[in-house]
């Protein structure tokens, strides 16, 4: 008797283990979202500044449909609800002026609505943007900006993805903003060291200049 509950106990643990595994795989995202996320970079990278407004608009609108479609389908919902905020706050960012913050507040509650979905979706880039947008975004009584509150969530997307590129420059460029400049250094140099996104090359080669023009800025003011 011992024996076999012996046996039960460790298949009972290497199952879980298993599923606890698979759980945290990163599956491949689905084509439309794999678009998305090339057609950002461009947007984001390799568009005229004076360009780049109308781009986004429109990438936002396939953003939203894409959005609404895996809603329906129940399949990689708070995926495609990141991409479209991010893609929102890149519109929003391309827009400027008090304007931008209906964009804005849109890219917040997408980005709550999938963290509540589920935290770890994409790496808990979810935390990364609300972070981004909370420390971009005016404060009371223009925005929903807050200091504390975008602290916290670049925190917490440190902690799901502590060698990441993006929630390392995030909270670098964060940090530089506040004064902080030691640290802010620590995590560019962090973000410059991140391992390569396969197939993400266009967003790591433009995000890499990004960083490396941070440091330079934070390294002057030390």
């Amino acid at each position: 008797m011992r024996k076999l509950l012996t046996a039960l106990t460790l298949i009972c643990s290497f199952s879980l283990l298993t599923m606890g595994s698979a759980a945290f795989a990163a599956e491949p995202l689905p084509a439309d979202i794999v678009q998305l996320q090339h057609d950002w970079a461009k947007a984001n990278y390799h568009t005229p500044e004076k360009e780049q407004e109308k781009a986004f608009e429109a990438l936002a609108e396939r953003a939203h449909q894409i959005t609404e479609q895996h809603a329906q389908s129940g399949q990689n919902a708070p995926e495609a609800m990141i991409w479209e905020a991010i893609i929102l706050s890149g519109y929003a960012k391309a827009k400027g002026g008090l304007g931008a913050l209906k964009q804005a507040e849109k890219a917040r509650d997408l980005l709550l609505a999938a963290e509540k979905a589920n935290p770890q979706a994409l790496q808990g880039s979810a935390y990364t943007t609300l972070g981004s947008l909370h420390y971009k975004v005016p404060g009371w009584p223009l925005g929903f900006g807050d200091k504390k509150k975008a602290r916290a969530y670049l925190e917490k997307a440190l902690q799901i993805n502590p060698n990441g590129i993006d929630p390392n420059y995030f909270y670098a460029d964060f940090l530089s903003e506040r004064g902080e400049y030691e640290q802010a250094i620590q995590h560019y140099e962090k973000a410059l060291a991140a391992p390569a996104r396969p197939g993400r090359e266009d967003a790591d080669a433009g995000r890499r200049q990004e960083i490396e023009a941070g440091m330079a800025e934070a390294r002057k003011k030390l």
